[in-house]
């Protein structure tokens, strides 16, 4: 396999681990509500650093974005609210299935649905089906949704042994929450394929090839923030039991820790899609619709992973941890599978 597409499978691999990993700073905030907490940890994912980065790169910020047409710009901030949507769907899908199983459904319609859709929209998907490259493509994300399903199965056999329960547990709901949170989600690919005029330009201005498509996110990440913000703000002045002034009259110690934690896990949550654009930069453009389907596989392989590293899974018998350690197997089958696709 040639070197550049086992780095640009590497690279996504990085991002997914960031993805994966971003909750374990927010988990320790403390006596913050939950709002709060998500929207400290969004200003820096979604809005600094998105901006701040792409205010670095460019040669005049505002001259680059005045240059593009504004359909253009107002398409992939909207494609950016559509993904902002799903983010908030996403708690619900999680009360109703729980974790391991809300995370599964989600992840799967994500990958399915942001890997073919664009490939629809340009009508290339019966290239998937005509070329050599297309069949190892397919039967990647076929493996990958099946890698996926072992982890996510293996993930709720742990909450059963540990007692984890599911207080509103609903299969119906939580399903349909569950597809509408993947369906939303994958707004993101479909921001950055619409956002490709956007890092054609950045190459224009002389950009790095590897940091081209961060000035999309700008736009796509902005939208998201619009929604996400907006719930967290409405839940906190309309619900009862939460407060921004109450969170904020915390202890000064108790408010920098915080702050401090929340910050990181947003950091860390903006670098998967950094390292998702290195990834990205090495992938041949002729199956670029792959890119999705390995952020979107890693991000559940990195999961498994993380959770195995926190200890996550100390109590649970070994049926579960075969289980996922078979699916972990099964992505990085598929992730294979995809690179011996790239290389014929």
């Amino acid at each position: 396999m040639p070197t550049a597409i086992l780095a640009g499978i590497g690279w996504h691999m990085v991002g997914a681990a960031c993805a994966a990993s971003f909750y374990a700073p927010i988990g320790k905030v403390k006596k913050w509500s939950w709002e709060t907490t998500w929207a400290v940890a969004g200003f820096f994912s979604w809005i600094l650093l998105p901006i701040s980065i792409s205010y670095i790169l460019l040669p005049n910020f505002r001259a680059f974005y005045a240059a593009q047409p504004a359909g253009l710009l107002w398409t992939v901030a909207l494609f950016g609210a559509m993904w902002g949507v799903g983010n908030v769907s996403y708690g619900l899908t999680m009360r109703h299935l729980g974790m391991s199983l809300g995370i599964g459904v989600a992840i799967g319609v994500t990958l399915v649905v942001g890997t073919l859709e664009p490939l629809a929209v340009h009508g290339q998907l019966l290239t998937l089906f005509t070329s050599r490259s297309g069949l190892w493509s397919v039967a990647g994300i076929v493996v990958a949704l099946a890698g996926v399903a072992i982890v996510s199965y293996a993930g709720h056999q742990k909450e059963q042994q540990l007692g984890a329960e599911v207080k509103e547990f609903n299969v119906t709901l939580g399903l349909a929450l569950a597809v509408m949170c993947g369906i939303f989600s994958s707004g993101f690919a479909f921001g950055l394929d619409k956002a490709t005029p956007l890092r054609d330009a950045a190459l224009q201005l002389g950009i790095n090839p590897l940091y081209a498509r961060l000035p999309s996110y700008v736009l796509i990440m902005g939208g998201g923030a619009v929604i996400n913000m907006a719930y967290c703000f409405v839940r906190l002045a309309f619900k009862k039991d939460i407060s921004l002034r109450a969170d904020l009259r915390q202890p000064g110690a108790t408010i920098l820790k915080n702050g401090a934690m929340a910050a990181a896990g947003g950091i860390m949550w903006y670098f998967q899609f950094f390292f998702y654009a290195r990834g990205e930069a090495y992938i041949p453009h002729s199956v670029y619709y792959v890119n999705w389907m390995l952020h979107m596989s890693g991000y559940v392989l990195c999961g498994g992973l993380v959770g195995l590293a926190l200890g996550e899974w100390a109590d649970v018998g070994s049926r579960p941890i075969r289980l996922l350690w078979g699916g972990i197997l099964v992505i990085i089958a598929a992730a294979n599978l995809v690179g011996l696709g790239m290389a014929s």
